[in-house]
Order: structure tokens, then sequence, then C-alpha cells
């Protein structure tokens, strides 16, 4: 980052109670001006690599703050946790503005927030390029490979561990909730304030679990069910989000006159489509190159997001991609890269599958019974990328024992292809007084695609006061079709 960070030493007593105590820092952060377009302060922590040992070997956690623009004002911290996992929270919400500065939050709360455990600053997972770029994308198709992928899985583990040092085998969300309570601590706060989307939520979910007395309220937006322990159950909402999803955007298309695709059948087109990538005869319009079918899955996955800006340029590439034909000679480009995202993900996801046969068998149960069209979502590699992944499961899925916390606020919407409906129905279920508010649209993340969400989460954190039960928020795209956007809300 060039700056310095000043190390500091926080001990946290590790206790088996429903609320852990963390001891007080030994010494007050001091912070030092970071970033270049956008200006924050940034600090580190010294902490223990394991927290079952806490006078053990520590590792430096990167911590940012954007201070409360009215310190008259001010209610508190509010602790972003990032999502992925593997993002920097740094990078999106000190050095860069995900939060804008016109944002009622900016005038009531320090924006607190870290690059978790394993990732960019904070001592972060590296592994060989040559083994990264192994091919892994495309489904095993037979027994051979299968065991292909689980070699290269079991490879790519222990060449991590080897990179990255005694921090891979403890990355895990429950690791980095301590860590959280820890950065609380240093802070000299009784309680924070949280706010976490996708992976984020699951590092709220959690930190409600072990330290519900330290939250003053949290909202835990487009939800990852850590209770799913069937790889089957995975893979099936997933990919159903991903074909509801699609024909969500079908529908917009066809209601839609500045869609590219407007007035064409748009499943239809896209089966042919992904028939061509089977076939190996879809060809990119920009590289030139034919398109297999997992990256044209993942295409759709991508731009399934953020429908308000995404949704046309996902039509534009569907019809170039329609026309284009002729193939050209590329050369490739390695690169390297950290690997955070997976080494987290495969400590805290265990998934029960005997071999190939029934890897299969689910395989096509999902593409027969539940994604004709879409067939199979992108994530079926966080199920498959953990096959044969030989780094400890330090915090394997299990339902949410939480109790003692303030109500939370979680938000949903119709059409999330990487956190579907069913997931945040659950986490619902599993959070006693907890309230769900329904972004009636297609998205991931209600806080960047609803301003009725926004406006929700908004004032929930600043007065505590949640939207009624049922509330749902209408759908905005990016034509509207029955007027503009609407911030008003009904419960259904």
């Amino acid at each position: 980052m060039g700056k310095r960070f000043l190390s500091l030493a926080v001990v946290v007593a590790i206790s088996s109670s429903v609320c852990a105590p963390v001891a007080s820092a030994t010494a007050p952060i001091t912070w030092t001006e970071c970033g270049t377009e956008f200006k924050g302060q940034c600090a580190q922590l010294d902490l223990p690599i394991d927290w079952a040992e806490p006078d053990g070997e520590k590792f430096g956690l990167a911590i940012g703050r954007l201070p409360a623009l009215d310190p008259g004002k001010r209610i508190g911290v509010l602790f972003v946790g990032p999502g992925g996992p593997g993002l920097s929270g740094i990078d999106r919400y000190v050095t860069g503005r995900r939060i804008p500065d016109d944002s009622p939050l900016r005038q009531y709360f320090d924006i607190v927030t870290y690059d978790p455990r394993g990732v960019s600053r904070s001592h972060e997972v590296r592994c060989s390029s040559e083994l990264l770029d192994q091919p892994r994308w495309e489904v095993p198709k037979n027994e051979a490979q299968f065991q292909r992928l689980k070699d290269i899985n079991a490879a790519l583990a222990a060449d991590c561990r080897k990179h990255t040092g005694p921090l891979f085998d403890h990355v895990d969300t429950t690791s980095a909730v301590r860590d959280i309570d820890a950065v609380r601590a240093a802070l000299g706060e009784e309680r924070i304030s949280f706010y976490g989307a996708s992976y984020g939520t699951m590092l709220g979910q959690q930190y409600a679990e072990l330290f519900p007395r330290r939250l003053r309220a949290s909202v835990l937006d487009s939800n990852v069910d850590h209770s799913i322990s069937s790889a089957y159950e995975y893979l099936r909402t997933t990919a159903e989000e991903l074909e509801r999803s699609l024909g969500e955007f079908a529908r917009w298309c066809a209601s839609t006159a500045s869609c590219a695709l407007h007035g064409r059948d748009v499943v239809a087109l896209w089966d042919g489509l992904h028939a061509k990538a089977v076939a190996g005869t879809l060809i990119d319009p920009n590289s030139g190159q034919p398109v297999k079918p997992e990256p044209l899955r993942g295409n759709l996955d991508a731009w399934m997001y953020t429908p308000s800006r995404d949704w046309s340029k996902l039509a534009t590439y569907l019809a170039r991609l329609d026309g284009a034909t002729e193939a050209r000679t590329v050369t490739p480009v390695v690169e390297t890269r950290e690997y955070s995202h997976r080494a987290i993900w495969c400590s805290d996801f265990r998934w029960d599958i005997s071999g190939f046969a029934e890897f299969d068998a689910h395989l096509k149960r999902v593409e027969r019974e539940v994604a004709p069209h879409a067939k199979l979502s992108p994530f079926w590699t966080d199920v498959g990328w953990c096959l044969g992944w030989t780094g400890p499961v330090n915090n394997p899925q299990h339902k949410l024992k939480i109790k003692d916390v303030p109500p939370i606020l979680l938000t949903t919407s119709r059409f999330d292809v990487a956190a579907p409906l069913s997931w945040n129905q659950a986490v619902h279920r599993q959070i006693p007084g907890s309230v769900l508010l329904q972004y009636d649209g297609a998205g991931h993340g209600q806080r960047a695609n609803s301003t009725c969400a926004l406006k929700h989460i908004t004032d929930y954190l600043i007065t505590l006061a949640t939207p009624p039960p049922n509330t749902h928020c209408p759908a905005e795209y990016p034509v509207a079709q029955t007027g503009g956007p609407s911030s008003a809300t009904s419960p259904k």
C-alpha cells in the first residue's frame, strides 16, 4: 500500500461462551493516510494466526477507516464485511467509495473494514501460476477427469500452503470473525454496527453467533446459507436461480425496446448458443476463439449481478456471439495471482461425495429437472474445487445458533444467482427476530440494486427501526416499464 502500518499486539481470550470476550488492546491505534484517488486511514493489527493459541505466532491484519463526517452526529462504528471470499474491504470501502461520501451513513458512522486474513494486505494466500492455470473449469465427464480434478485440487492446496505458510490452515470464517472482534476491542468500542453482502453475510452471521452482545445493529444483504451440507442441494439451488434469472432477463428483453434482442426468443437463442459451445463451434467475437460452455454460463451468471448496469451489455454480447463465425489464433497470457477465495471457501464447506458416479448423477439431475436452459451454475466449482482439497475444514456447515441479538435486517432479491432466495429464507428462519426484506427484481447485493432497499438499510442502521415484516421493494431495471423506480414499499 506504500504506507507504513503500526504493529499492535491484541490478545483475545478464547471462550466457549456465546459471547467470547476480547481483551483490551495494549496500545491505541495510530492511523496513517492511505489511498490515491480517495483518501482514507489505514493501520495494522498483529493478531494470532491460530486463535486457539493467542500467544503464538502472529500475522499482520490490515484495517481501514473513514471517520464520521459529522462528529456531532456520530453513532459509532459501522464495520463492513467484504464479500468474496477473497475481496479487499480496504479497496472497496476506504480507498474506494462503495459507501459514497454523500450517504447519510458517512455522517453518523466511522466506516471501518479490513482485508480478511489471507487476503491482499493481510498476508494473502499465494499459489503458483502453473497450478492455477491447470484446466479446472470444465465439468468432469468421466472418472478419469473427475480424479484429475481432485488431484489438481490436492496439489493446489499443498502448493498454497507451501507459498503462504501457517496462516493457510487458519483462513476460515470463524477465525476471520474473531479478527473482527479484535478490531472492535482495539478501537475501544463496546458495540459495533455491521453490514455485509454476499460472503460478508457469513461474517455477520457468525459474528452474531460468537459475539451477540457486541452488536448494535446488523444488515445481512444477499445471504449465503452455511447450513447447506448436501452437495446436490447446493448445485440445485444455484442452478435453479440461474435458470430463473435467465427467464427474468428474457422477460425484460421482451418488454424493453432498447434490448439488443428485443423481439427475439431469448431463451431459444441462448439454447442455440449453448449447443454451439458444447459442439465447439461458438466463436467469441472479441478474441476470435471458441467459447466453451463453462465460461459461457459464467458470463451469463456474472451479468446477472447488476441488471441496471449490465443487462443491456449482456443482450449486446449475446447478439454478437450469435453472429460471430470466424476463429483466430491468439497467444494465451499467463498471470500470477493470489488464491484466497478457494482457501477460505474450502475451510468452511465439506462435501460428502463418494465419487464420480454420484457427482455426475447430481449434475445430470440438475440439468434434467431444474435448469434445462441454464444447465448448471458456474458455482458448481464451489463444490467441485473443494473435492480432494487437503486444507483443514475448520468451520464446516452448521445451522446458526443465535440468541440475545438485536433485530437483524436481512435483504434478498427474488432472482439472485449468487445467493438464491431460498438461502435467504433459510437464514431468516435460523435467526430469531430477524426481518426479511425482499427486492422483487434480479440482482446480487440489494444496497446497490434497489433504491428502496438502500433507504430501508440506511434508515435501520441509523434509527434501529426495521421495515415491517414481509416488506417488498419493486423491481428497478434499466428501462422502467411503469414509470420511474419507486422508493415506496408495500408489505405483501
